[in-house]
C-alpha cells in the first residue's frame, strides 16, 4: 500500500492554486432548474463518461449532492439521484487521479456503518475519497427515513459527535467505546483504516453561525458563497472565515460553487444563459424549492422573492460565471486571487460543455499561473 499524505489529500494530488470540480452530476438535471432538452440526465453511463473525461483533462474533484427526494415541477427536478458513497465507489474504480466525494447526511447514516463504507470507497480509489458532511434541511426527506429533524443547534451538536466517531473509527484504536449525548457505541472494531495512512479530506457548507463553527472546528474545507458584486467582497469574506478558523487553532481552505456558461462569444454565452435559466426555466420547480425553504413574498417581501426566484432558476444559487473563455478564465483567476482554494462548478450539460471549457479555459488558467499543466499532476 502506497503512502498518501495529508497534504496530498487536501491538495487533491495536484499543484493547482485553484482546484476545480464538478458539482451535482449525480442528480437528474444537475443544478440547472430548466426545461431544455439537453439538460443533464444524471444517469450512470453519463456520470461514468464524465468522470473519466474529467480525470483525463485534470479536473480535481467530483462533488455530488445528497438528495433523496426530487423537487417536483415539470421536470421532477433532481428526482432521479444516486446515493453518493456507492456512486463514488463506481467512479473511483474507473478513474486514476480525480478525488470523488460522498455527500453524507449525518442524521441518516449510522456513524460506524458510514465510516466503514467510506473506508471501502477510499481503498477502491487508493486514497481519493472525500467526505462532504451535511446535516440536512428538507423535512420531506427526513419523513421518508422516519427520522425526526432536530432543532438547528442540536443538528450540529449531533454532527459533532458523528464526525468524532467517524474520525475515531478511522484512527489507530482497534477496540473502543463512545458515550455521547446522541451516540453510544460499544466495543468498536473498525478495520481496515483509510488508505495510505491518512484520513480523507472533509468538507462542509454550513451557512448559519453554528454551522460555520462546526465546519471550522471539524473540517478541512468550507464552502461559502462568493460575492456577485465584487472580488473585494469575496476576499473580505474569505479572510474573515480563515481568521475565524485560526481562532479555533486551525487552518482551513475556502471553496465556493459556481454555474459556468462558456461560449466563444459573450453574446452567445449570455443568450444561452438567459434561454436555459429564464425563458426555459422550470418555474414550477423553482416555486416548490422556495416553498420548502419558506421563501415567499409574505416572508421575505416581493422584491427579495423575485431575486431568489431568479437565482434558484440559475443553478440553485451558485455564482453565475457567464461569458467567453477570456472572461471565464479571468473570473476564475479573480476567485483564486480573492483567496479561494477551489470551485465546484455546474453546467446545464456537463458532458457537452466540459470539452470546450477544458480546451479554452484551462490553458488560459495555466498561463495565468492559476493551474498546473495536467502532466505535472501527481
Amino acid at each position: 500500500m502506497a503512502e498518501v499524505t495529508r497534504e496530498q489529500r487536501v491538495n487533491m494530488r495536484g499543484h493547482n492554486g485553484l482546484n476545480i470540480g464538478l458539482f451535482g452530476a449525480n442528480c437528474s438535471s444537475g443544478r440547472a432548474v430548466t426545461l431544455v432538452e439537453e439538460r443533464w440526465s444524471g444517469d450512470w453511463e453519463d456520470c461514468l463518461t464524465l468522470a473519466q473525461m474529467a480525470d483525463d483533462i485534470g479536473i480535481d474533484f467530483m462533488l455530488p449532492i445528497g438528495r433523496w427526494k426530487g423537487y417536483g415541477g415539470d421536470t421532477d427536478y433532481q428526482g432521479a439521484t444516486y446515493e453518493t458513497i456507492t456512486w463514488a465507489c463506481g467512479l473511483l474504480a474507473s478513474t486514476k487521479r480525480i478525488t470523488v466525494f460522498g455527500t453524507v447526511h449525518a442524521p441518516m447514516f449510522n456513524a460506524i456503518m458510514a465510516a466503514k463504507e467510506m473506508v471501502t470507497a477510499d481503498h477502491i480509489g487508493r486514497g481519493r475519497f472525500g467526505l462532504n458532511i451535511v446535516c440536512g434541511w428538507n423535512e420531506g426527506e427526513f419523513d421518508m427515513f422516519g427520522i425526526d429533524q432536530r432543532d438547528h443547534d442540536n443538528r450540529y451538536n449531533h454532527a459533532a459527535e458523528w464526525i468524532e466517531v467517524i474520525k475515531k473509527a478511522w484512527g489507530p484504536e482497534s477496540n473502543w467505546d463512545y458515550n455521547g449525548k446522541f451516540l453510544q457505541h460499544k466495543g468498536v472494531r473498525a478495520k481496515p483504516k483509510p488508505y495510505g495512512g491518512s484520513q480523507p479530506i472533509i468538507m462542509n457548507a454550513g451557512s448559519s453561525d453554528n454551522g460555520r463553527a462546526f465546519a471550522l472546528k471539524n473540517c478541512d474545507a468550507f464552502f461559502t458563497n462568493a460575492s456577485r458584486f465584487s472580488m473585494e467582497e469575496t476576499a473580505s469574506k474569505v479572510k474573515w472565515v480563515k481568521e475565524e478558523a485560526r481562532g479555533y487553532g486551525r487552518e482551513i481552505d475556502v471553496y465556493t460553487v459556481g454555474v459556468v456558461t462558456c461560449r466563444p462569444t459573450m453574446k452567445e454565452a449570455e443568450e444561452y444563459y438567459h434561454y436555459a435559466g429564464t425563458e426555459r426555466a422550470d418555474w414550477n420547480a423553482v416555486r416548490d424549492i422556495l416553498a420548502l425553504k419558506r421563501i415567499a413574498p409574505e416572508t421575505v417581501g416581493q422584491e427579495e422573492y423575485d431575486i431568489q426566484r431568479k437565482r434558484y432558476a440559475n443553478g440553485m444559487g451558485g455564482l453565475p460565471i457567464v461569458g467567453n473563455p477570456d472572461h471565464v478564465a479571468k473570473t476564475l483567476a479573480g476567485l483564486h486571487g480573492a483567496g479561494l482554494r477551489g470551485l465546484g462548478m455546474s453546467m446545464v450539460n456537463y458532458l457537452k460543455e466540459l470539452p470546450y471549457f477544458a480546451a479554452e479555459v484551462l490553458p488560459r488558467l495555466e498561463r495565468m499561473g492559476v493551474r498546473a499543466p495536467v502532466k505535472e499532476l501527481v
